[in-house]
Parts: structure tokens; sequence; C-alpha cells
């Protein structure tokens, strides 16, 4: 047995349930993201990771090892917190190789580490700073140094961008990626950011309330969410959703404007649903029968793109509209893309 796994794994603080049966397979090479709202649970399962939390039920296996109960320093394993958790007193090259000390490397090893380490992340010339004399990007970089140099079965990372700048940000992004590729181990990696976990994952984990609510590839949990949960957290902007209800094979909107979809014929006439589409859906329509009246609120100016919101009787949306075209206002006609169109049941279920 390879990389990976967790079982069925329970942690409550008191009488407080914070992690509920969660169960996740990770192949040696996989980069894994775990993403939800706060208080999903999600820093309390990478802490089980970690061994900083101990949990109630369920086994964590990585490789043939069962490391459930095993201390921190047993598990093989690293981890980059959001707040750096450097030491003040002691240089970058001190930092970096503390902990290969601490295991009784031989010195021509430790150097070889924490040279190729410098070079990897350009901080060699930093080696003779102390955190204080750093930027957060640079304090940020050390850090991920220190795992590295462990050359760990499994890197950990608790929001460790969440403290920097969006341009710095992005940087580190492809850093980290770019370091996970070349080391092939493990990564699971957690954040509130959208744009962090669709842009780093290979595998998307999302989490609602100590649960895991979908699991898959980035676009694939964008464009076929398991419920009205994940539809509506997944996504910049997020998903919009409209009052509807089933009419044979289609979704008649509230206020007008008809959506063919041929998963809503098992439905009786009349049920209550609502319609789930993306901005990049929706479009400007002139004299179609299914044609959505609305009203244009706000228009935000992206670029080469703009974002128009309106307001519909069956609910607000946006739309993505290329820049060069006439800047829409007032009363609009919309049209909604039938291909990816989703609809949900009242109780957040998705009629499939």
């Amino acid at each position: 047995m390879s990389g990976l796994h967790i079982d069925s794994v329970e942690k409550s603080f008191g009488a407080t349930p914070v992690l509920r049966t969660v169960s996740l397979t990770a192949e040696p090479g996989t980069f894994v993201v775990i993403v939800g709202p706060s208080g999903c649970g999600k820093t309390t399962l990478l802490r089980s990771l970690a061994g900083l939390e101990t949990v109630d039920r369920g086994t964590i296996r990585l490789g043939e090892r069962d490391i459930t109960h095993l201390s921190p320093a047993a598990r093989n394993i690293a981890m980059v917190f959001q707040n750096y958790a450097l030491y003040p007193t002691k240089t970058v090259r001190q930092n970096l190789s503390f902990g290969l000390r601490q295991r009784r490397m031989k010195r021509a090893e430790v150097e070889s580490r924490i040279t190729a380490a410098g070079e990897t992340l350009q901080i060699g010339h930093l080696f003779a700073r102390r955190p204080s004399q750093l930027s957060g990007g640079q304090r940020q970089r050390v850090a991920i140094g220190r795992a590295m140099v462990r050359e760990p079965a499994l890197f950990l990372f608790d929001e460790p961008l969440s403290n920097l700048d969006a341009a710095l940000r992005n940087d580190l992004r492809l850093e980290i990626k770019r370091i996970h590729d070349q080391m092939g181990t493990i990564s699971v990696f957690v954040t509130h950011d959208q744009l962090e976990a669709m842009s780093l994952a290979d595998t998307l984990v999302v989490m609602r309330d100590g649960r895991i609510e979908q699991i898959g590839a980035p676009y694939e949990v964008f464009r076929n969410p398991a419920n009205r949960f994940v539809a509506g957290f997944i996504g910049t902007p997020s998903m919009h959703f409209l009052a509807a209800e089933a009419d044979g094979g289609h979704a008649a909107l509230k206020g007008g404007g008809r959506v063919a979809m041929p998963v809503l014929g098992a439905l009786a006439k009349g049920t209550p649903i609502e319609l789930g589409v993306r901005p990049d859906e929706v479009s400007l329509a002139t004299g179609t029968d299914d044609a959505i009246a609305a009203r244009v609120d706000v228009v935000q100016e992206l670029g080469a793109n703009r974002l128009v919101h309106v307001t519909t009787e069956a609910g607000a949306l946006s739309l993505l509209q290329p820049a060069h075209e006439a800047r829409p206002a007032g009363a609009v006609q919309l049209s909604l893309a039938q291909r990816n169109a989703l609809a949900f049941l009242e109780n957040g279920e998705k009629v499939a």
C-alpha cells in the first residue's frame, strides 16, 4: 500500500463534533487541496494528519505505516504554518538546518540539503539574516525551505499564503506547485481561497460541518458539483440560483422564461426547484421566446471583460460581457445556456 489513506476519522472537542467520518485517499505525487468555510474542520483534519490533534476514531496510514497514534516527530511529515513559526533568534541558515541537526544528520548532508533549498527558493542570499530582517514573502519561503530539507513523505500547508499581498501570493502559489512537482511527494494544502484551491489542486476536497461534501478534480467539482452547497461555494463569481419549478423537461422560472432540462422530466409538474447558472452561461438576448426580463444594477469593469449584475423576478445573477461590447443599462433581456445549467431540490440535492 502506498500513499495517504484516511479511513473514517472522527474528532470532537467536548460535545462538539468537528470531523465526522472523514475518509480520503491520495496517491504519491498528488496535490490535495482542502477547501471549505470557516469552522468546517479542514484545519483540524490537517492537524490530525500532523499528530497535533489526536483522533477519536478511525485510522491514518502513510505508505505501509499506521501513523494514527504516532508522535509528530515519528510521522515523517513536514508542516508549513500560516504564521511561519520560525525561530526568531536563529538565522535563516540555522532555521533550515535546525531540524536536520536534531536528527544528528552528517554536516555534509545538512549543507547539501540547505544549499539546494536555498537555490530552489532563491533565498541563499538571506542565509545570514534573522526572521525580523525578512519580508513576509521571504519568511514564508524560509518556512517552506525548512519543510523541504526534511524530504518528508507528506507536506502539510495550513493556509500559508493568507498573510501575503495578492501579487506575492500568486508568485508563491507557482513556487509551491513547482516544488511539489519536483519532489513528487504528497501535499495537503488547506485554504479558504478558491483561486488557490482551483489553481493548485490535483484533487479538490470540499468540506462542510466536519464532512467531506465532494472529492474530485477541480474542473469536475466546478462543472459537476455534488449538491447546492458545493455549487454555490466553488467558483468566482459564485453560481447563482434562480427560483423555478419543474414543467415537463423544462425549468419554468418565476416571472417568466424557460430553460430546457430533460432531467426534470422525472419530477412532477410544479415541483419547486432552484436553477443554478454561472456568469459565463448568461448572455444578453433580443426577442427570443425564452428570454428572461432583468434590470441592470451594477456594472464592474474587469479590463478585457465586465461583470454585469442584474435582478430578475427569479433572483439576482451576473453575466460576463466582453468590454468591447456596448455597456448595458436599464431593462435587458437575458438568455441562459442550457448545456451546463443545474437544478436543485429544496433540500439542496442535485437533480440528476
